[in-house]
């Protein structure tokens, strides 16, 4: 073994190497905001692309939710938040998350965020649905991913303790004892073997392993088939949220339409110009349901922006209107065709106040991580609020533990990108989409979730098999409807609220919190 505390210009593959650090898997807005708060601590973060690269921070277009206006609380943005999720949501977590949002605006202006404001400086605050009032903060307009991905990176760049590997990909987290010891990955040099107290998840979701998606294609639940194979619990993996207004133009990931849109007044219709439901700012689950109802009668459906906000609309939304131009469409002109697409995962990882798995060494943050916060369906733009407060807790943690820990430096390995990410072509991708997409869409049922399983079944070696089957599993095992989340043979919620847990058959680490349920059997 080697304990590497100099430069080297090359990675010791075939050796592990002992590390006094923790380290990060995904360079999104989540993993860098975890990575800046432990500084001074030494840091690795592991990216899979170039830094920025195939990360959902970078496509956000909404903006972070915080209770930053005169006529708003946390108080009232936690019980928004409370009632969006359905039932699911953890009151402690969402209270405390929720306080935290003014300081996290704060900290994000601080670290060189452009927000929005009036002339008179304060903050523009958007209205999206199911918020009760402006509360979501914008950056360069409907930009704000790009823009907080822009901040952090840069931030990073000048953090003297972050060191960054790109082009290198996580094969495994590594465990003994009933802990973390480390993390297998492949890297431009060779596979090698990180000895390390301490592994973060910041990997993000699951909206790749849908033929109709918001989200990077690469974004296939990678994380969460790590933290399984070590070990660690996986809650609500059946919650996947639908964004209802993702543009219907013939490519994939679909161009998004940010709920923003329809906050300033925009509608939902049918061809025949009848309205699709009449509050267009219901949650997205809600909105998302009477959509695919329509579409499965035949209909088509329109995001109708031709009125409000009209001749606002490239103003208010530049990044929109490129894209719909793109299509050919003028907003103010022109219905733009849309459709529920895969567009956040609610479910994920287990993790305490700390951002720490059942398996002690082993963190997550972002939306690889069950938090709480979200329940059963997540209201507009507490995702990137949720990376910044969460990111910042964990970092925090992490950097008391190593506190003892003597400073060194990384070497950095070779740029190349010889890693190929993993494509259709070499692991079943195409089906598995397919078979997810019918059986745990928008509408579930036990004859498709069954099927589902039973087509999946060849796929469980590679990583979005393994998540989509797991995902499947935990439908099949919620018998009821809530949040994002509806059986069409179950079509009522029942009256006690439970999670579903899924973890490693043989495992038997401790459990957080309560559950009815936890299933433990084996995937063959």
């Amino acid at each position: 073994m080697e304990r590497m505390n100099g430069r080297a210009d090359r990675l010791p593959v075939g050796q592990p190497l002992i590390l006094d650090c923790p380290v990060i898997v995904g360079a999104g807005l989540a993993g860098l905001t975890t990575a800046i708060e432990l500084s001074p601590v030494p840091c690795l973060v592991i990216t899979a692309g170039g830094l920025g690269d195939g990360t959902s921070t970078d496509w956000a277009q909404g903006g972070v939710a915080a209770a930053v206006g005169d006529d708003d609380s946390t108080g009232q943005h936690a019980q928004d938040t409370l009632a969006a999720g359905a039932g699911l949501c953890d009151p402690y977590a969402v209270r405390r998350i929720t306080a935290a949002g003014p300081a996290a605006i704060e900290w994000l202006a601080g670290i060189g965020t452009q927000f929005d404001r009036r002339s008179d400086g304060t903050l523009k605050r958007g209205l999206e649905g199911a918020h009760s009032r402006r509360r979501v903060v914008h950056a360069k307009g409907d930009r704000t991913g790009a823009e907080l991905l822009r901040a952090v990176i840069a931030k990073a760049k000048a953090t003297p303790s972050i060191t960054v590997w790109a082009h290198c990909r996580a094969t495994a987290v590594l465990a003994a004892g009933g802990k973390v010891t480390g993390l297998r990955l492949l890297t431009a040099d060779g596979p090698l073997e990180l000895r390390s107290e301490a592994v973060v998840l910041a990997s993000g979701g699951i909206g790749g392993l849908f033929t109709h998606t918001t989200t990077p294609l690469g974004s296939q639940g990678q994380g969460l088939a790590l933290a399984y194979r070590a070990g660690a619990v996986l809650r609500d993996l059946e919650m996947v949220q639908f964004h209802p207004t993702a543009m219907d133009v013939g490519v994939n990931p679909m161009p998004l339409v940010s709920e923003a849109v329809r906050g300033e007044g925009a509608t939902l219709r049918n061809e025949t110009g009848a309205l699709v439901l009449k509050n267009p700012l219901a949650a997205r689950d809600v909105v998302s349901r009477a959509e695919w109802r329509m579409l499965q009668a035949g209909h088509q459906v329109f995001l109708d922006a031709r009125e409000r906000p009209g001749d606002a609309f490239p103003r208010l939304f530049p990044q929109i209107t490129e894209k719909v131009a793109a299509a050919g469409l003028d907003p103010r002109k022109d219905l733009i065709p849309v459709r529920p697409a895969a567009h956040y995962h609610m479910g994920g990882v287990q993790v305490d106040e700390r951002g720490e798995s059942t398996l002690p060494g082993l963190f997550a943050v972002g939306e690889v991580a069950s938090t709480g916060l979200h329940g059963a369906n997540r209201l507009a733009s507490n995702s990137l609020l949720e990376a910044v407060v969460c990111g910042r807790w964990t970092g925090a943690c992490l950097r008391e533990r190593f506190r003892h820990h003597a400073g060194f430096r990384l070497p950095a390995p070779t740029a190349r990108p010889t890693v190929a990410l993993t494509t259709p072509e070499n692991d079943g991708l195409a089906a598995i989409r397919e078979i997810i997409t019918n059986g745990a869409g928008v509408l579930r049922d036990k004859a498709g979730l069954e099927a589902a399983l039973t087509g999946l079944s060849p796929y469980l070696d590679s990583d979005a098999g393994l998540v989509a089957y797991l995902l499947a599993t935990a439908a099949l095992e919620r018998r009821e409807s809530r949040g994002a989340h509806t059986r069409l043979d179950y079509p009522a919620a029942d009256d006690e609220i439970v999670h579903t847990r899924l973890r490693l058959p043989g495992q038997r680490g401790q459990l957080l919190g309560q559950t009815a349920f936890t299933l433990e059997g084996s995937l063959r």
